[in-house]
């Protein structure tokens, strides 16, 4: 079986490593005593890169797993579920 993102793995994995340069870049400013808004403004951007990272995980996760063809539940009723407490957790924070 393979996974929802294994065809934008690459990609994926370059856009978490920006996200991680962010958050360097975020705890460089708390290093350097940076005016607090400056710093809420760049948590922001990550938190934004995150959510994108996430939606294109959700996107790929319904369109690839829950048709069958990744390690989803097959249950269409378990399907729902599982995508919900995912999408619950990330609106959730």
């Amino acid at each position: 079986m393979t996974l929802g993102y294994a065809a934008s793995k690459d990609q994926l994995l370059k856009r978490l490593a920006r996200v991680e340069g962010q958050v360097r870049g975020v705890a460089r400013m708390v290093e350097e005593d940076r005016y607090c808004i400056d710093v809420l403004t760049q948590i922001s951007a990550v938190q934004a890169a995150l959510d994108k990272i996430a939606l294109g995980l959700v996107d790929g996760h319904a369109r690839h797993c829950m048709q069958g063809k990744g390690e989803a539940p097959t249950d269409p009723d378990d399907q729902v579920d599982e995508l919900m407490g995912a999408l619950g957790r990330l609106v959730h924070r």
